[in-house]
């Protein structure tokens, strides 16, 4: 008999991950999340994802960062065309961060 491993994970993973695993010949155990457990899960899911980008430094990683970004607008009712617009309207009015500036202080009189 053969023996079997089971690596708990609780936490929010791509839409095709189960169909993965599955053609990997395992077995896991998933379950759909209800709209608030899914808006934590999110946030959760870009910690990692933040943390998994200064680990490595790898564009890849941002490509996953967006993804969730993506997925954290779409759960509170903005598409990503608005996060776009928001975003281009947040550059227009206080800039963006091309121009490398760092804030050091401000005085107050």
């Amino acid at each position: 008999m053969g023996e079997h491993n089971t690596i708990t994970y609780n936490k929010l993973v791509r839409d095709r991950i189960p169909d993965i695993i599955a053609q990997s010949g395992k077995t896991c155990t998933t379950r759909v999340l209800d709209a608030a457990e899914y808006v934590r899960m999110l946030d959760a899911k870009l910690d990692e994802e933040l943390r998994e980008y200064h680990q490595d430094q790898r564009v890849e990683e941002l490509a996953d960062l967006m993804e969730v970004i993506r997925a954290c607008a779409l759960a509170r009712g903005c598409s990503p065309e608005e996060l776009e617009r928001i975003r281009r309207r947040k550059a227009m009015e206080r800039g963006a961060f091309s121009e490398r500036i760092m804030l050091i202080d401000v005085q107050t009189e």
